[in-house]
């Protein structure tokens, strides 16, 4: 559908970007924070720590102050579950709250809307210890720690998120080390969707009691979504793409509008004799959740073709890379789309399909939690960080959230990855996104010191616009 004229962003955009706590705060161990599951993992080889991380926890006032330079209508960060409840359960740390109300009250003081995401793979450590997501027993703490979270701050926070990502928990978890596994599994999948059920019922629950204490908070989940073509036209890859959008998409988005298991996924699970236990609380829980609007992070699409059920398909290393699955579908590249220096595809007007289809399929509000390019930034030595290719594909990106809102679609907000240099899960801070650069790098600390990249003053021009000047 082509547009000769244009509809403008809504006056209430919600222009900013994201982080989150594990991957920004540092003060890993500090002020009675207790360790989570990614203190305790072990680091990929040539990646820094996240002891430090880029020390958001003490510069905070410097880093929101250079968000408000931008302009910045919203700032989407996530809570650590163990700065608040150090064991996971039980006793808060006040020195955590703390942190927490200053962050929110910064934010405020310059009229930036916080969106707080509840859950952002940091799960507490003392609770892997007690059979994490594996058991019941996590959906009531995680019910408990969202009371927690909405008593001390819902009376300032308006826009909450459940779980982020909980499809790329579920999909590479395991293989990227953010999934506890028992080691006692003997069906791993049987293993990997009873975890998934158990969160989906937590967040659930979350809803419930945000609506019940916060009636004017809005709440959504927040996984990743790639829409997934088929490789042809060929019927048999039609159907693989039909699997994979289920597997991938509709299956986490399903369960939390309407509270009910996609009929392609269950199929799939019944196949894999891995359908999770599930009781009639948990279908009542799921089906009196309402979420208010979509959080959704998108980098590209996927593309995929039949699988003959003969192959061995590899699992994939990341959210992004093209999976497979023997019998269901196998990820191909997609010929007609570049790649960024790490292999992700760049698709802007997939973007749009994908807001298209979510709009089309649950009717809710969207607001985009992630967008990014991650690329190696140069600090020049006059202090300048020279990123046209992020300027490029972030203007791509948002030309496209125009032409979907021309489309009929309601968006909320734009926040993509990320507000400022932060430590990637795999590939360490060389792998950089932020439109603040951070002086330090895998190996060494350096100065910590912020800078302001070319993309920081071509945001701050974007959002005084309101998005009308998209131009360099």
């Amino acid at each position: 559908m082509l547009h000769k004229t244009l509809k403008p962003f809504p006056d209430y955009f919600l222009w900013g970007a994201s982080t989150s706590a594990y991957q920004v705060e540092g003060a890993a161990l500090e002020d009675g924070k207790g360790p989570s599951c990614q203190d305790v993992k072990d680091i990929p080889e040539g990646t820094a720590d996240l002891s430090v991380s880029v020390d958001h926890y003490h510069r905070y006032k410097e880093d929101i102050a250079l968000m408000a330079e931008m302009g910045f209508k919203s700032y989407r960060f996530s809570i650590s579950w163990t700065r608040i409840l150090p064991e996971g359960t039980g006793e808060v740390n006040p020195k955590g709250i703390a942190f927490y109300n200053d962050l929110i009250d910064e934010c405020l003081k310059y009229g930036i809307e916080p969106i707080v995401t509840m859950f952002h793979f940091d799960m507490p450590a003392a609770l892997d210890k007690r059979g994490s997501w594996s058991v019941r027993e996590s959906i009531d703490w995680f019910a408990e720690f969202a009371a927690v979270l909405f008593k001390h701050f819902g009376d300032r926070v308006k826009y909450w998120l459940t779980i982020n990502e909980q499809n790329m928990l579920t999909l590479v978890g395991p293989v990227i080390g953010t999934m506890y596994i028992p080691q006692e599994t003997d069906n791993l999948t049987k293993e990997i969707y009873q975890q998934n059920h158990h969160q989906l019922v937590a967040q659930a629950k979350a809803m419930q009691i945000c609506h019940e204490m916060l009636p004017e908070a809005k709440i959504g989940p927040a996984p990743n979504i790639s829409l997934v073509y088929a490789a042809s036209s060929k019927p048999e890859d039609v159907l693989a793409s039909q699997n994979y959008n289920a597997i991938r998409n509709w299956l986490y988005l399903d369960a939390a509008v309407y509270g009910i298991y996609n009929n392609l996924v269950w199929a799939y699970l019944e196949e894999l004799d891995a359908v999770p236990e599930i009781s009639q609380e948990d279908w009542d829980i799921m089906r009196a959740a309402k979420p208010d609007f979509i959080g959704f992070n998108y980098y590209n699409t996927a593309t995929v073709a039949a699988s003959d059920g003969t192959e061995s398909l590899d699992p994939a290393a990341d959210q992004q890379t093209s999976r497979g699955e023997s019998g269901f579908y196998r990820g191909t590249d997609n010929p007609h789309l570049p790649k960024t220096e790490f292999g992700w595809e760049i698709d802007p007007i997939g973007f749009r399909a994908t807001m298209r289809e979510l709009y089309s399929r649950y009717r809710l509000p969207l607001l985009v939690t992630e967008n990014g390019l991650g690329a190696y930034d140069s600090l020049e030595e006059d202090g300048k960080i020279h990123d046209q290719y992020r300027i490029h594909y972030l203007q791509d990106h948002i030309a496209q959230i125009q032409e979907a809102i021309t489309d009929g679609v309601e968006m909320l907000g734009y926040n993509p990855w990320s507000a400022i240099d932060l430590i990637s899960t795999h590939e360490g801070i060389k792998k950089r996104y932020g439109f603040i650069y951070v002086d330090r790098s895998d190996d060494e600390l350096k100065t910590l010191k912020r800078y302001r990249k070319d993309s920081f003053f071509w945001y701050k021009k974007v959002i005084a616009a309101n998005g009308a000047d998209l131009t360099d």
